[in-house]
């Protein structure tokens, strides 16, 4: 799969993770499309060694469920981490 297609999934996989997690997120929209991003490239690779789906299939819904996957993992522990810088600066 191409790093546009990777792109694409990573934007889609960070907006689902937004509407999957509950609560305030911290950063906003473009911060939930980079942890897609990268949700979906960890998710991809996951699926990819457990021989669910492979990282150059687009189509393939084993990886389309990891990337997701991987993008609320990330976007978890993203807002783990800003709440935790939050509280202790108030």
């Amino acid at each position: 799969m191409g790093f546009i297609s990777w792109i694409i999934l990573g934007l889609i996989a960070g907006v689902i993770a937004r509407l999957i997690l509950p609560g305030k997120q911290g950063g906003g929209w473009i911060t939930a499309l980079i942890t897609g991003l990268i949700g979906a490239v960890l998710g991809g690779w996951i699926a990819s060694l457990l021989g669910v789906g492979a990282m150059d299939e687009f189509w393939s819904f084993g990886t389309w469920i990891f990337a997701i996957a991987g993008g609320v993992i990330v976007a978890f522990a993203w807002q783990a981490i800003t709440r935790r810088t939050s509280r202790t600066e108030a």
